[in-house]
Formats: structure tokens, sequence, C-alpha cells
């Protein structure tokens, strides 16, 4: 007994050295993805995670359900989407024909209004809410600097770095884009109390607006001056502009950092649903404009939807492209397989959400996208 409370007292002096050796280090965010994330059998981010931090609701106005096909639901899964739903632990699978929902399904305990963390499928709203705040006369324009926003990237290459370099990938930015690294500033981002901090410590290492680099930083960086520029909240700017004039039909969570500074993961971390993520690629497909209303402007989607670089043909302004059987989609990608899939010219959308996406990785996407779409336009042809 006596050494069991000699060992007690050891391993109590330890944590708490290990705790003052955190906070010391401003590591302390560590204790937080400890608690919210390892301890719960995770090792990254989670669909559910969202129940663990700090958020804000958005609204909903008037809902717009969408409406169902005159084939609602007729085709069966194909045998190869069945396997691969449940390999990867899909929640969700809606494909949208025609602006009318022609099939949804929905697993492992979910249903069409369960929310769930759209990750970085957060990253083309606030590149939308980018364009909004140009159409409301807040930012000037795409090469408006960054520093008339954010005075801290005023000097020498930073200085160089505009609104369109950030909305577009091209900061220059020393970030470094590693979810399963536990001293990444990815992961510090994720799980500390203040993100503002974190993201005003970025150098500009390149010269900014010259080649794609995927990183979160920049995403975040640019709600900052999203916030500065409109003097609102992204939240509140969301609803207003988006999540309401969209017909929303469920009101969402964006996490925040922390009640205290009240900033949104801007990155990522928006819980809906597939049908509401949906309305968005809706709305781009449609040149900025719902119910005949011009939500954007029409030349900034296009925009958004056509690679800035040709040596980097997957990346646009807050959007993917890819093309997948003869024909060029253009998405919204979320951490962990999150998808909102457009193909224009056939007018269909396809939402996938899910626990996991096919572990290969070649180039910049999984062979999961493909099969998605694979398998949707197998459902769809069967029915023609």
């Amino acid at each position: 007994m006596k050494f069991l409370r000699k060992l007690l007292k050891w391993l109590l002096i330890l944590f708490g050295l290990l705790i003052i050796i955190l906070y010391a280090t401003d590591t302390d965010y560590l204790l937080k993805a400890v608690r919210t994330i390892y301890l719960k059998g995770h090792t990254t981010a989670y669909l559910e995670d969202y129940k663990e931090f700090d958020n804000q609701t958005i609204e909903t106005g008037t809902p717009q359900p969408w409406p169902n096909h005159k084939d609602y639901n007729s085709a069966a899964t194909t045998t190869k989407l069945n396997q691969v739903n449940a390999e990867w632990g899909t929640i969700a699978y809606v494909i949208i024909k025609n602006d009318s929902i022609w099939f949804e399904d929905y697993y492992d305990g979910f249903n069409e209004d369960s929310q769930s963390n759209s990750f970085s499928m957060a990253k083309s709203y606030v590149s939308g809410l980018m364009g909004k705040a140009i159409m409301d006369g807040y930012i000037i324009s795409l090469d408006q600097p960054v520093s008339d926003f954010l005075p801290e990237f005023s000097e020498r290459l930073a200085a160089k770095m505009t609104v369109g370099d950030l909305s577009s990938m091209a900061s220059g930015t020393n970030w470094d884009e590693a979810y399963y690294s536990p001293l990444s500033i990815t992961t510090r981002a994720y799980f500390d109390d203040d993100l503002a901090k974190v993201i005003l410590g970025l150098k500009v290492v390149n010269e900014p607006g010259k080649a794609f680099k995927y990183a979160s930083g920049d995403t975040q960086m640019l709600a900052m001056v999203i916030e500065k520029a409109t003097g609102k909240k992204m939240y509140n700017y969301l609803e207003e502009s988006f999540w309401k004039p969209l017909g929303c039909e469920n009101p969402t969570l964006w996490q925040v950092d922390s009640k205290q500074h009240d900033l949104v993961k801007a990155y990522c971390c928006i819980a809906s649903n597939a049908k509401d993520f949906a309305r968005f690629g809706k709305l781009y497909k449609d040149h900025g404009k719902w119910n005949g209303k011009q939500l954007l402007d029409s030349a900034f989607v296009t925009k958004s939807i056509t690679p800035r670089f040709k040596e980097s043909p997957q990346y646009g302004y807050g959007w993917w492209m890819k093309n997948v059987i003869g024909k060029h989609f253009f998405m919204m990608r979320g951490h962990l397989g999150q998808y909102v899939m457009v193909q224009p010219e056939d007018n269909v959308i396809i939402v996938r959400l899910g626990h996991k996406k096919s572990p290969d990785q070649a180039g910049d996407f999984t062979s999961d996208i493909d099969i998605y779409i694979e398998e949707a336009y197998n459902m769809l042809n069967s029915k023609s």
C-alpha cells in the first residue's frame, strides 16, 4: 500500500510537471486534443467532434425543401457502391438531378437532418463570402492587399499578398498542412483557443500569387480579412448572405476557437447535412443566381471554378476541379471524404458524407471520388 501511495504521488507530480511544460512551451492545446480526440479513440478529427467544441448557430429563414424527382429513389444502389459505402463508412449519399432529389440514402444511424462536420468544404463557403464582400463593396477586388486589413502582413513579401491569393491558396506562407502530427500548426489551429494569434504568427516565405500550395491557414486568414472588411462575424455574414437566402432547412453550427475570442474555424467545421450542403453547389452551378436573384456575381463564380494556375488545374478560388468519366466536375471537398460534386452540363449534384475516404492518394485526389461519381452515373443510366 505504501508503494502504491508513493507511486501515485510521483505520477501526480509528473503529470503536474507535464502540464507546466505544456503551458510554458505554448503547447497546452495538446491537452484539449487529448481530451476531445485521442481519449475518444480517434487519431484525427471526426464527423461529430463539433459537439466537443464551442459553436455559433446559423439560423434558417424560410425553408425551401428540395422537390423529389419523378424517379425519386427508384434506382437501386450498385453492388460497388454498397461495398464502398460499407467499407468507408458513408453516412449520406444523395444524387440531385435537374434540381430535384433523384436518390438519397443515409447510414450508420444518420438521417437527412443529421449534422456532421463539413471539414474543408467550409473553404468554399468562405471563398463565396469573399465574393459577396466584393459584391457588397466591402472589398475592392481580388487584388486588394491583405495588409489593408491585417497590417501585420505589410512588410517585404507579405506586402504583395492579396485577398485573391488567400482564396486560391497562393499566399506563400510557411503553413504546414499536416493533419496527423500533434505538433503541426494544423493541429494547433484546430485546438488552440486563440486562432488569430496562430495565424498572425505565420511568415510569408515565398512570393505570393505565383503558385498553388494547399494551406488551411490561407482560408483562416481570409476569414479574418472578411470580418475586418465587413465588420461582421463570419457566421452572421454566412447566415444573411447564403444560409437564409438559399432556403436551408436546418440551422447549422460553425465552430469557433473559443467563446472568448469567437473566431470561426473558417477552414473547416460547419456542421450541417447533405441536402443543405448541396445548395451551395447549386448556387455555383446556376452562376450565382437563386430563385431569380443574383446572390453572387456570375463572373466571380466562373472565375472561382476555373483554375488560376495552369500548372495546378485542380484548384480555382475555393473550389476543386476534376475530370471523371469524360465529364468536368467542380466540387467542395473535406477531410475524411466529404464531397459536393457538381456537373453543370448534366445538371447533376452528388453529395457523399462519411467517416473515411479511400486510403490511396493519387496526386491531389483519392480514388473514392471517381467511384462515387461513376456509380451515381451507373444508377442514373439504369433509369434512362
